[in-house]
C-alpha cells in the first residue's frame, strides 16, 4: 500500500469517528441531519484502496449521494489521483476546480472553502511534517469563518458540517503523511462553542425531495449540465462513466423525471423525501446517561435505535460487488438480493486507526462510557479497545466489557442498558446492571440454509450437503464460548414452534419479558406470523421487531431470524 493509499483512508477513517456529530449540525442547505451519513457512504472507495486511481474515480461518482456527498466526490475525483506529495498541489487546484464548477449555484461558507484554502496552503509546497500543523490552522480558520457567512448557520450558531467534515478528513490525511500518531488539538476544542444547535432554531419546512440520477446521454454532454439550472435546488452534476450523475432537490419528482429524460436515458432514479426536521432525531435522552453506551454494529440496532437511546454504534464493514459500506449504513433487502443471486458478501472490521479514534472520539464527547463489546470469541474487537485503553486511557474513561456476544442478544443488552442509564443514580449502576442484564439474556437464531454458513467456513461441506439432503434447518445460539447447536428442525412451521416451546419454558403467562424479534429478507413472515403468537403467549411483553445485524445476516444467509429475550421472569 503505497503512503498516499495509506493518507487517504486515514483521512477517510478520521471523517467516520465524527459522522454523528456532523449529522447532529447539519443545517444547510437543509436541516435534514444527514451530511455525515453522506459523506461516509459518497468517499467509502477511499477507504477500499484496491481500485487505480480511474476507477476510484467512477466508483466516487457512483457511490455519491446527497449534497455533500456529491461535491465532495467531485473533488476527490481528482485529488486521488496523486501519487505522491509532490503531485497534491496540482490535484487540490483541479479537484478544487470541479468542485465549484459541479455546483448549479456554488455558496461560500461551505466546503467550497476547505478547498479553496487547501489548495492555496499546499501552492507553499513544503514538507509534509512542516505543512501539517501550518495546514491544520489555515482549515481551522476556514471552518470557524463559515459560521458567520451563511444566515442558516448564524442562526444556529454552528460551522458548516460539510466543511468540518473536510476539516477531519484532511486533518487525518495529512497527519498520516508527516508521520504523526495524534491529532494536533481536539475538534470539540478547536470549534468548541460551534457544534450544537441553538434551541430555538427552527429549520425551513420543504416539501422537497432528494434526487441522485445518472443519465446516459451517449457522449453528448457538452452544456447538458447547464440546463439543470432551472430544475430544482442544490443542484450538482458530475460527469459519469455514462454520461452525467445528477443531484437535485425538487418539489415535483415527476415533472423533473419527465425533463432530465429529454438529456438522455436514466439508467439510475432515486429520489427521497426530504427530512427539514430531521435534527429532531438527535435530541437527547429524557435525561443526560450516567454513563455513555458503545457497541459494535454487529448487535441487532438499527441506527434509528441507537439515536433514541444514545448510544454509539461501531460499524463493521459489508462487502459485495467489488465495494464496501458501513454496516449500519447498508440496505437489508440490497444485501439478501445479492446473495440469493449468488453475489459473494462478507464482512471486515474496521481498521485498528478508525477503532482507535472511536474511542478516542467518543471518550472526548461523552466522557466515561461503556463499551459492551461484541463476544472476543467472534472479532477482535475486545483485544483491541482493551490494549487502546491500557496504552491511551490514563484518566479511565473507557469500561470494556466481552459480552460474548453477538446479533440480538448483543442489541438487547445495550439497548436495555442505555435504557437503564437515563435513570440510574451513578456510572457503577449502570455497570452493574449491564452484567446483570447480559447473564440472563438468551437468544435463539433459526436458520433456514446451510450453504451460507459453508460458503463462509462456518461449517463443513459435507454437513451443510447432509443438512441440504435431509431438508434440515438449524436452530444455534451465540454463545460466550461460540456458536452452539440448540436443535434441528425441518420446516419454518417447526422453527415456529421450537421458538414457542422455549418462550413457554421460560416465561409464566403473567412473565413481561423484552423480546427482540429479528428479521433478515422475511420481515413480513416474522410480523405477521412470528410476532402475534409470541403476542398471544405473553401478552404483557415488549415486543421489540428488528432486522437481524447484518455481520450475522451476511455469514447466516437470507431466510434467517432470530428471537432474544431478558428480564420478565
Amino acid at each position: 500500500m503505497s503512503d498516499m493509499h495509506r493518507a487517504l483512508a486515514t483521512g477517510y477513517h478520521n471523517l467516520s469517528v465524527w459522522a454523528d456529530l456532523l449529522d447532529r449540525i447539519n443545517v444547510f442547505p437543509v436541516a435534514d441531519g444527514d451530511t455525515g451519513v453522506n459523506l461516509r457512504l459518497s468517499l467509502v472507495p477511499l477507504r477500499d484502496l484496491a481500485a487505480e486511481a480511474a476507477r476510484t474515480g467512477d466508483l466516487l461518482a457512483r457511490c455519491a449521494i446527497g449534497n455533500s456527498g456529491n461535491i465532495a466526490a467531485a473533488f476527490f475525483r481528482e485529488f486521488c489521483r496523486a501519487r505522491d506529495f509532490a503531485d497534491l498541489a496540482g490535484y487540490a487546484a483541479r479537484g478544487r476546480e470541479k468542485a465549484w464548477q459541479a455546483l448549479v449555484r456554488p455558496r461560500a461558507g461551505t466546503m467550497l472553502d476547505v478547498f479553496d484554502s487547501l489548495a492555496a496552503t499546499l501552492g507553499g509546497k513544503t514538507e509534509p511534517i512542516q505543512l501539517y500543523p501550518l495546514l491544520c490552522k489555515e482549515l481551522h480558520k476556514t471552518v470557524l469563518a463559515t459560521s458567520r457567512m451563511l444566515p442558516d448557520l448564524r442562526r444556529a450558531g454552528v460551522v458548516d458540517a460539510g466543511a468540518l467534515g473536510m476539516f477531519a478528513f484532511f486533518e487525518g490525511f495529512f497527519r498520516q503523511l508527516a508521520g504523526q500518531t495524534m491529532a494536533s488539538a481536539s475538534i470539540l476544542e478547536l470549534f468548541a462553542g460551534k457544534l450544537a444547535v441553538n434551541a430555538a432554531f427552527q429549520a425551513k419546512p420543504t416539501d422537497s425531495y432528494c434526487v441522485n440520477a445518472v443519465i446516459d446521454t451517449g457522449g453528448n454532454q457538452a452544456g447538458a449540465d447547464k440546463s439543470l439550472a432551472a430544475l430544482g435546488d442544490s443542484v450538482v452534476a458530475l460527469a459519469a462513466e455514462t454520461g452525467l450523475k445528477v443531484h437535485i432537490h425538487t418539489a415535483d419528482r415527476r415533472q423533473l423525471r419527465a425533463r432530465l429524460s429529454a438529456l438522455g436515458e436514466i439508467v439510475h432514479w432515486s429520489d427521497e423525501a426530504i427530512d427539514a426536521g430531521g435534527l429532531a432525531r438527535f435530541a437527547q435522552p429524557a435525561r443526560k446517561q450516567a454513563l455513555h453506551i458503545m457497541t459494535d454494529a454487529a448487535g441487532s440496532i438499527t441506527r434509528e435505535m441507537a439515536r433514541r437511546h444514545g448510544i454509539t454504534l461501531l460499524d463493521s464493514y459489508i462487502l459485495a460487488d467489488d465495494s464496501s459500506r458501513p454496516e449500519s449504513l447498508c440496505s437489508p433487502a440490497d444485501i439478501y438480493a445479492l446473495m440469493r443471486r449468488g453475489s459473494k458478501v462478507t464482512t471486515a472490521q474496521a481498521s485498528v486507526f478508525e477503532r482507535h479514534h472511536c474511542y478516542q472520539s467518543v471518550c472526548q464527547r461523552f466522557g466515561r462510557t461503556l463499551y459492551l463489546c461484541a463476544g472476543s470469541i467472534y472479532t477482535g474487537n475486545y483485544d483491541i479497545a482493551r490494549r487502546w485503553q491500557e496504552e491511551n486511557d490514563a484518566d479511565n474513561l473507557l469500561e470494556v466489557v466481552d459480552t460474548g456476544a453477538a446479533s440480538g442478544r448483543l442489541g438487547l443488552v445495550a439497548l436495555l442498558t442505555a435504557r437503564y442509564a437515563e435513570h440510574a443514580a451513578s456510572p457503577d449502576d449502570v455497570v452493574e446492571f449491564a452484567g446483570k442484564i447480559l447473564a440472563g439474556c438468551q437468544e435463539y437464531v433459526f436458520i433456514d440454509q446451510l450453504q451460507y454458513l459453508v460458503a463462509g467456513g462456518r461449517v463443513s461441506t459435507a454437513g451443510g450437503f447432509l443438512a441440504g439432503l435431509l431438508h434440515l434447518k438449524p436452530v444455534i445460539s451465540p454463545a460466550r464460548e461460540g456458536v452452539r447447536k440448540a436443535g434441528v428442525v425441518r420446516s419454518r412451521k417447526g422453527q415456529l414452534a421450537f421458538a414457542l416451546e422455549r418462550l413457554r419454558k421460560e416465561f409464566a403467562l403473567s412473565a413481561a419479558p423484552v423480546i427482540m424479534l429479528q428479521y433478515s429478507d422475511n420481515e413480513q413472515w416474522v410480523a405477521e406470523t412470528m410476532q402475534p403468537k409470541v403476542r398471544e403467549l405473553l401478552p404483557r411483553a415488549e415486543i421489540l421487531l428488528t432486522a437481524l445485524s447484518l455481520t450475522s445476516g451476511v455469514h447466516m444467509g437470507p431466510g434467517t431470524w432470530s428471537l432474544a429475550w431478558a428480564g420478565g421472569r
